[in-house]
């Protein structure tokens, strides 16, 4: 039997739809738990039916967190907006600085630049418990505490090493030959890295921005302890579902679908860019 068959193809199709549903399942769980009331979700025995409701994102959005029989006022969307903005411009910085240093580490050697490139990526490995307590007086010192710049800033020990590391292999996997001819014309080194190393290296530019993305975003200790209710992420703005009234899964639920949809439209805009093909081979030797 041919594995072309539609037997096969069959087979192919049910076992891949079981693996996605299988992985699936908790988001689509939460998903449906945020348009349940909390007598839904702690009925018992649990029933897969129920009356959909939007009164846990409605309550979100006006920022009141109902509980039993009081209301908590909280600032959930700004807590997204904070985390938007952390995550972005960490992310832009860390690009700016690190995308022309995974170059220079990639195409030159020179003295100490291996322990440099290594030292940069042992902040990403070191637990942020070990700097919050000087950081925290020396933002204090400084004014930066509990401000947008002093967290991008601290930020930087999450993105920049990330960018450095993924970008620096996809340059290295670059030919330097293609870059030597474009200079052969008269271009700068500045206009060769613009227009051919950068382009070249793109599929991972974007793919080390989408992770140190995600990774900005899902920060939560150097917010905890840097920032107050002013800048807080929405990941240390999710402590505020837990009270003295109980806790309210629909709601949570809600907040947790919330949170998870700029980093799901970021990833559908740069899928066309993840998925290119680096121009690898142009320059035969």
């Amino acid at each position: 039997m041919q594995r072309s068959s539609w037997p096969w193809r069959i087979f192919k199709a049910l076992c891949l739809t079981a693996i996605s549903l299988f992985f699936l399942f908790p988001i689509l769980w939460v998903l449906l738990m945020s348009f349940q009331t909390n007598a839904d979700i702690l009925r018992v025995p649990p029933s897969p039916f129920f009356t959909p409701t939007l009164a846990n994102y409605k309550a979100l959005i006006a920022g009141e967190l109902t509980g039993a029989g009081s209301t908590l006022q909280i600032a959930y969307m700004k807590n997204i907006l904070n985390s938007f903005v952390l995550s972005a411009c960490s992310v832009l910085l860390s690009l700016l600085l690190g995308v022309p240093a995974a170059y220079a580490f990639a195409r030159y050697r020179f003295r100490l630049g291996e322990n440099i490139a290594f030292t940069l990526l042992s902040f990403r490995f070191a637990p942020p418990l070990l700097v919050l307590l000087p950081l925290l007086l020396y933002f204090q010192e400084l004014g930066l505490y509990d401000t947008y710049i002093g967290l991008i800033w601290v930020y930087q020990l999450i993105t920049l090493p990330l960018i450095l590391w993924i970008v620096r292999g996809y340059f290295e996997d670059v030919s330097p030959d293609i870059e030597h001819a474009y200079r052969i014309d008269g271009h700068s080194w500045l206009r060769s890295f613009l227009k051919i190393a950068v382009p070249l290296a793109r599929p991972g530019i974007a793919a080390a921005a989408l992770l140190a993305f995600i990774f900005a975003w899902n920060n939560f200790v150097f917010a905890l302890i840097l920032g107050s209710s002013d800048v807080q992420p929405v990941t240390v703005g999710a402590l505020a579902f837990i009270t003295a009234s109980g806790i309210q899964y629909g709601q949570i639920a809600a907040g947790l679908v919330l949170s998870v949809i700029p980093t799901f439209v970021l990833a559908l805009v740069m899928q066309r860019y993840l998925v290119e093909g680096l121009s690898l081979g142009a320059v035969k030797g």
